[in-house]
């Protein structure tokens, strides 16, 4: 799984940025475009949606590179909402304009595509972002069907080790639920919409 990058790279590649450094952009785009493209493509479901989004994003993030701010967060993570925001935004237009073309469907049902679209974008971020560790536990309890205790010997650590993952792994996977995503509460917080 990919780790975010430094704080200290996150720091000097916005001030290249801001200088107007083209190599600095370049660098940015060949850590980040293979992310940008895959969470694109994760909302849009379209090659060419997501190709034009990706370099959307690029061209947002060398016009406005005074928007990223390192105290609220890693560079991956700024770029990474970017593409959301802008692979939603697009999305969006195109379920409206096919909504109204075809008279198919209610406007919820196409708000709910959109909030499925933008959680299935913050998941697989997540998914990206996991530590190795966490990824590892949770791929041999749902895709290899392990319990715990076998999890625990597949990966040489403590049973409570390997329930410390997979308890840490979920709970990060629970931040991309739906009403998460849109800013409603999450399940068992106590309040409700």
């Amino acid at each position: 799984m990919a780790k975010d990058t430094p704080p200290r790279w996150d720091r000097r590649m916005q001030q290249r940025l801001a200088r107007g450094e083209a190599a600095a952009l370049g660098e940015l785009y060949d850590r980040f475009a293979p992310l940008v493209r895959s969470l694109a493509h994760r909302v849009l479901d379209d090659d060419e949606a997501a190709d034009r989004v990706t370099k959307d994003v690029f061209s947002h993030v060398w016009d406005n590179p005074g928007t990223y701010d390192p105290k609220q967060g890693s560079m991956r993570s700024w770029v990474a909402n970017i593409t959301r925001e802008m692979a939603v935004d697009r999305f969006r237009r195109t379920e409206a304009e096919a909504y109204e073309a075809s008279g198919e469907g209610t406007a919820e049902e196409l708000e709910q595509k959109i909030r499925q679209a933008s959680a299935a974008a913050r998941a697989d971020y997540i998914v990206r972002s996991m530590p190795t560790p966490l990824w590892a536990a949770l791929e041999l309890a749902y895709f290899r069907r392990r319990n715990y205790r076998q999890a625990a010997a597949d990966l040489g650590v403590s049973e409570d080790e390997a329930r410390r993952r997979l308890r840490l792994g979920l709970q990060l996977l629970a931040t991309a639920d739906l009403r998460a995503a849109d800013g409603f509460p999450p399940p068992g917080s106590g309040r409700t919409r």
